[in-house]
């Protein structure tokens, strides 16, 4: 007879104690950060000091099997969020001392305690630099550190580095489909997954080439001016009060005479008439107007023949296929706001694989999840400024006319390269962007580049495997 498992036994059991440190506000401050992990991040660790490998060296390797569906190229994002991290990683007394108190660690060796007392990374840091194509199998980051400090880091890494290079890329295509001249802001903070996911959402989509975010603490937290527009709330509150949508345009215009007017609360053709009557009888000069709801086709062209000269920004659960066929349909817009779509999607499966333990080559051999071993470079050819192929092979590997995209971003848990400023990585994924075939930037059924494995990389797989 075959017995069920009995999953509960996993779960420590509830204590007076646990119920004590319950922390209702869940606020996230860098000080917890050595906290954010999975338990068995740190119950390997305690295993890895009762078996005397704490201290061996090991590399572990970041990346994707497969890019997300529909995508031709992953745009790596998070790297300065993943570099902050490890620079801060340290376990406190009373962190310690709430992990003891669970009782989960009772029979863990007493140098585990010790280990985490004394924690910091030492470890060093090679990585594709932020705004970089890339494509499957290709590793975006490689840790190089102890054992039990390159396992512990798993969890944080692959939440910054997945989601930030999710957003990034979502808006490098987007980006790439509407346009240079189109302007594009961020709107997703009140669909992204949590405070913490929108200011990362904010920023892999400003340095992915947005031009700017609603998100108020974002934007003033990365040296950005916030960008933003009004709400159907303004337009519906003043008319109930006033007696007309023309009260609330007028007395927005007065006190943000630079924002554009939402037009579409009531009758958007009659909004756009009213305030081309103010514009003839100089009461009124508009920078633009804002379209939410409704046949955005349609209605962009009569506004525009209305109101020339002034820009239409256009929003409403918009993505990269919708920007698309606003375009092919002929529609009059400058401009986009991007936010559910933008924020939320089909994850970016990264994963984390200890590729090398010692010096030894190690690999999973599981079905459909195979990795290579060793510690690896991605090596790139150009031709005519176009990504001709990509080459994964081992470090120690070189050919002329290709170029090793991973650097060596931290030494010794010391940086060796200043941050990247926003602008620079906007303009690495603009460069990056360019350079990608047509076939593989399409939207529908892109064609990733062709991902090469050397010779060298064969072997040494062949070898691990026997």
């Amino acid at each position: 007879m075959t017995v069920a498992p009995d999953w509960k036994c996993l779960a420590p059991e509830k204590t007076q104690v646990a119920e004590t440190f319950e922390d209702r506000e869940l606020a996230l401050s860098p000080e917890d950060y050595s906290l954010l992990t999975d338990l068995y991040q740190l119950t390997m660790t305690a295993c890895y000091v009762g078996k005397g490998l704490d201290q061996k060296r090991a590399s572990f390797e970041l990346f994707v099997r497969q890019l997300p569906e529909g995508f031709g190229y992953l745009i790596a994002m998070g790297l300065e969020q993943a570099l902050d991290y490890l620079e801060r990683f340290r376990f406190s007394p009373a962190q310690i001392n709430a992990l003891r108190a669970t009782g989960i660690f009772r029979q863990a060796p007493a140098q585990f305690w010790s280990l985490l007392a004394e924690s910091g990374f030492t470890g060093d840091i090679w990585a594709v630099p932020e705004g970089t194509a890339v494509f499957a199998n290709e590793p975006l980051l490689r840790v190089e550190a102890p054992l039990w400090q390159a396992q512990i880091v798993e969890t944080y890494l692959l939440n910054t580095l997945n989601y930030q290079s999710l957003i990034a890329t979502k808006a490098a295509r987007i980006r790439d489909i509407a346009g240079s001249e189109a302007t594009l802001l961020e709107f997703g903070t009140r669909r992204a997954f949590s405070p913490q996911g929108a200011l990362w959402a904010a920023r892999a989509a400003l340095a992915a080439g947005f031009d700017g975010t609603s998100n108020v603490l974002a934007a003033l937290k990365l040296g950005q001016k916030p960008s933003g527009t009004m709400a159907h709330a303004f337009v519906m509150a003043l008319t109930a009060t006033s007696g007309s949508e023309e009260e609330a345009f007028k007395a927005f215009h007065e006190y943000f005479p630079d924002a554009p007017l939402l037009i579409d609360t009531y009758d958007t053709v009659a909004a756009a008439q009213m305030l081309l009557e103010k514009i003839d009888a100089g009461e009124m000069q508009l920078s633009g107007v804002r379209l939410d709801s409704g046949n955005l086709t349609s209605l962009s062209q009569e506004v525009r023949s209305l109101l020339p000269g002034v820009a239409i920004f256009a929003s409403g659960d918009l993505d990269e296929w919708e920007i698309a066929k606003l375009k092919a349909a002929g529609a009059c817009i400058d401009g986009y706001g991007l936010g559910t779509k933008l924020v939320t999607g089909t994850p970016v499966g990264g994963v984390y694989k200890l590729v090398e333990i010692d010096g030894i080559p190690t690999m999973k051999q599981s079905s459909n999840k195979v990795t290579y071993p060793g510690r690896k470079q991605i090596f790139r050819r150009w031709e005519k400024g176009e990504i001709h192929c990509d080459r994964l092979g081992l470090m120690n590997e070189s050919l002329e006319g290709e170029q090793g995209l991973l650097q060596l971003f931290m030494k010794q848990g010391q940086r060796v390269k200043p941050p990247a400023s926003l602008a620079e990585i906007r303009d690495r994924t603009r460069t990056s962007v360019a350079s990608l075939p047509v076939a593989t930037r399409k939207l529908n059924q892109p064609q990733q580049i062709p991902v090469e494995i050397s010779s060298a990389l064969r072997e040494l797989t062949e070898k691990t495997k026997r």
